[in-house]
């Protein structure tokens, strides 16, 4: 049966959890579903893509408090089938609202995040999920995990029990790669001629270990030509800038800012670096496993070592150790992964099988 399926996030902002609704949404979309985006405020470098093949409703909520009579509103006015709302909050004010709107709508939540390494969850939040999760995620008809470790935090932090949690991992649908710009091959003709390319993706916060990628570098330079290009942005572009300087890597540091299709870099480097020291799952993994583009990364929590089947398909190194990163990635410049067998870990990630699997979710028992 074709459904109705609004999509609720905060934005679309350029991150991992906004870039796979898309992509599971083109999913429902193409198996004849009706998809809508609502968002709490209508911005993101990812707006654009999305007005041009969804229907994209903004709520205009300035304060979460907002959010929960303006989504039940519009909940009433819409009449959907299902409501897919990722991220906490947002999944517990979907709880609310549909209870508010007094009509049935079945409601999926879809958590991206550790909550045991959230530093953005409030104390009171914290409390008040290890206290009311199962009440909180009661309206909910399914809590999707996108890793095994989210999944694990769900159980210990809200208290869910393991049968109220589907893991289904993130889909991921890399873009073919567009030719390089003019200027972004002129400005990035340093890191193009370098002996050694790494690329790192992320946004410029605490969360992506940025600070220890750069020490890492530091290091590696001692032992041969490597060049690093990280394509994000985000608040510590100044931090890490000047914590480049004061290595002395800043002529070997390229910080372009956020690009939507990565193909088109992943396809000139060596090495991808994840140095994060959390995340829920790594879509960015994939993501270079898919381009060929043997992978380093942090053991970090969680989906790293999912991903990478526990170091089968990449080098996995401990949280915070500069050292380590840049001996892992010294031994894949000498001995890098085949690409054969990353490109075809990636396609377990293929996104008509996570599309699946949140359909069934999605439609009445």
């Amino acid at each position: 049966m074709k459904r109705k399926i609004l999509v609720l996030l905060p934005d679309l902002r350029g991150g991992g959890a906004e870039r796979l609704n898309l992509v599971l949404a083109e999913e429902f979309l193409r198996q004849g579903h009706a998809v809508e985006f609502v968002l709490l405020q209508a911005r993101g470098a990812l707006l654009a893509e999305a007005e041009g093949r969804f229907p994209v409703h903004a709520l205009g909520c300035t304060r979460m408090r907002q959010a929960p009579l303006r989504l039940a509103r519009y909940l009433r006015e819409r009449r959907p089938d299902a409501l897919l709302a990722a991220m906490w909050p947002l999944t517990g004010i979907a709880g609310l609202a549909t209870r508010l709107a007094g009509r049935p709508t079945r409601l999926v939540a879809s958590e991206h995040n550790d909550f045991r390494h959230m530093p953005s969850l409030k104390p009171a939040e914290r409390w008040a999920l290890k206290r009311f999760g199962r009440r909180l995620y009661g309206p909910c008809h399914g809590v999707v995990a996108v890793s095994d470790g989210v999944a694990e935090s769900l159980r210990e932090v809200a208290g869910l029990p393991p049968e109220r949690v589907t893991v289904i991992h993130n889909p991921v649908r890399p873009l073919p790669p567009d030719p390089m710009t003019d200027d972004d091959r002129a400005r990035l003709g340093g890191w193009l001629e370098g002996e050694a390319r790494l690329i790192a993706i992320g946004t410029l916060k605490r969360q992506k270990g940025f600070d220890v990628l750069l020490r890492a570098l530091a290091d590696l330079q001692q032992r041969c030509d490597a060049r690093l290009l990280i394509l994000g942005e985000g608040p510590l572009r100044g931090e890490l800038e000047t914590l480049a300087a004061e290595l002395g890597v800043a002529e070997s540091v390229w910080l372009p800012g956020f690009r939507p299709n990565p193909g088109t870099f992943l396809r000139e480097a060596d090495v991808f670096v994840l140095s994060s020291n959390w995340e829920g799952f790594g879509n960015v993994i994939v993501e270079a496993l898919a381009a060929g583009v043997p992978v380093v990364s942090t053991d970090c929590p969680s989906g790293p070592a999912e991903i990478l089947d526990g170091g089968r398909y990449g080098r996995l190194v401990p949280v915070g150790d500069p050292s380590a990163l840049s001996s892992a990635v010294e031994d894949t410049l000498t001995e890098p992964h085949p690409s054969d067998p990353l490109v075809a870990r990636a396609a377990d990630f293929r996104p008509a099988t996570a599309a699946d699997a949140y359909l069934r979710l999605l439609a009445d028992p």
